[in-house]
């Protein structure tokens, strides 16, 4: 028995996904600011403070307060509910911001909390919360990839989130460490321990183009990892965007191009 919201789900495309959520009569999903696609005629769409969830406050204050922490994570102080006014079971959709997978969270399932990256969250059954997750070490927050806050989401019912490129969901093992690139971390379950490994050997940090630090993450519990953060990649694309064209006035044009593989 879950004292969330029970939807229903189906999953649509392979690179760029979308989420279909379906509604019972009076049921609710919760979704970012932007992340809406498209929904049937009787789903009534509103504005709310913070997640709606059992464990927000109800008073004024109470309300401001659980709204204001999701400045910290860099979300804005409203979300969007949709809920089924009609007879009948109703369909909401809503759209990943970038290519890559969308990953499901069935929090029953999962020990009741996942703890992910500030901009992951794309939409949840009414209930889940959706709060903020401190780092417990000054390293791990400094360097760590994703600064001393992360988003928490609790509940028991489904939450989904958005990573960049192709999931990979692993099991740890108790002690299993998994070392990997600081911004590839999607999310995971409470029992891991999220910590920092300074990269050996001056070669290494000088010349390895990878950074200076890895994400240490240590079971027991699941990990999701992603293939391609949205920092790298905004990083290729301006990288790509300030470079200047060799046929804009270069001796070679095209042929230019050509020879030196940009072509």
């Amino acid at each position: 028995m879950r004292n969330d919201h029970e939807i229903d789900y189906r999953i649509y495309g392979e690179e760029l996904q979308y989420v279909e959520i379906e509604l019972d009569p009076n049921e609710t999903a919760i979704a970012e600011s932007g992340a809406f696609m498209m929904m049937d005629n009787d789903i009534y769409m509103n504005t709310i403070f913070g997640d709606g969830s059992r464990q927000q406050n109800d008073s004024v204050l109470g309300k401001i307060f659980s709204a204001g922490k999701r400045l910290l994570v860099g979300e804005s102080l409203f979300m969007t509910s949709f809920t089924n006014i009609g007879q009948g079971k109703k369909r909401v959709s809503f759209a990943a911001p970038f290519a890559g997978k969308i990953i499901v969270f069935d929090l029953q399932q999962l020990g009741g909390k996942i703890v992910a990256q500030k901009d992951a969250f794309l939409c949840a059954a009414k209930g889940v919360s959706v709060g903020i997750e401190f780092q417990k070490r000054l390293g791990t927050g400094i360097f760590g990839g994703e600064g001393f806050i992360m988003e928490k989401l609790e509940g028991d019912g489904f939450a989904f989130a958005h990573a960049g490129g192709y999931v990979i969901e692993r099991e740890l093992k108790a002690g299993e460490i998994v070392k990997v690139d600081t911004g590839c971390v999607v999310a995971y379950t409470a029992g891991v321990d999220f910590d920092i490994e300074f990269i050996k050997g001056i070669k290494n940090w000088m010349f390895g183009g990878e950074g200076l630090f890895f994400a240490m993450l240590r079971g027991p519990g699941k990990v999701w990892l992603q293939s391609l953060p949205i920092s790298r990649l905004a990083g290729r694309i301006l990288q790509y965007g300030m470079y200047r064209r060799k046929e804009e006035g270069g001796v070679l044009g095209g042929l230019g191009d050509l020879l030196d593989g940009r072509e």
